[in-house]
């Protein structure tokens, strides 16, 4: 399968500010973003003023890169937004969160969503009972997604956890910290989204 294999801090400093894909790193001074706050390449300081095309195009970008969605994938979120009832915007972001790979980052059993995407390849959780690989696995309303048995002992495991302990969990989610369980108890609404992101743009681009 397709996927970005880049560094990481690279697609930050082109969209100019934290996309937090290196997890607790992008909570220090070693973030590249605070260090080199500029775009990548050698006319990185000296980028043009954008047109309207181009604020649309960097905010799609971005929502894409906070997922760690590629274009096809995007594309296809979208398409599925614009079927469902209410504001496509809203729909698509709704449908981004309930990602198993981004539920999984929610809940704190992952530092950044990279690396719960690399847990959920491994096998490490189960989703109502049965064991889910594939990180792009929409979860639904009532899902419950817990640690698979083998991996509740994991060195790995015990260590993220012990890095999200102070994490606050989305209300619409239910994390069960004693047996490390998850349950989708509401679809996220838009306030729930805590992404600074601009979806009519991306609205507004897809509709041209």
């Amino acid at each position: 399968m397709a996927r970005y294999t880049g560094a990481s801090c690279r697609l930050c400093r082109r969209e100019g500010e934290k996309l937090f894909l290196k997890g607790e790193r992008c909570y220090t001074n070693k973030c590249a973003v605070a260090r080199r706050g500029y775009a990548p390449g050698q006319h990185g300081q000296n980028r043009k003023k954008l047109s309207e095309y181009g604020i649309q195009l960097r905010e799609k970008q971005k929502a894409r890169r906070y997922y760690g969605v590629l274009e096809s994938q995007f594309r296809k979120y979208f398409e599925m937004a614009v079927r469902k009832k209410g504001v496509t915007g809203v729909n698509l972001l709704q449908l981004l969160e309930l990602r198993l790979d981004n539920v999984i980052y929610r809940l704190g059993l992952a530092t950044s969503r990279p690396e719960a995407r690399q847990l959920v390849r491994h096998g490490h959780f189960m989703v109502n009972g049965s064991r889910v690989d594939i990180p792009s696995y929409i979860t639904k309303l009532g899902d419950k997604i817990t640690v698979a048995e083998k991996s509740k002992s994991s060195p790995k495991i015990k260590s993220i956890l012990e890095n999200t302990s102070g994490k606050v969990i989305p209300k619409w989610l239910e994390f069960d910290a004693d047996n490390l369980t998850g349950k989708i108890v509401a679809l996220p609404s838009r306030e729930d989204i805590d992404l600074p992101l601009k979806e009519n743009l991306i609205v507004e681009l897809y509709s041209k």
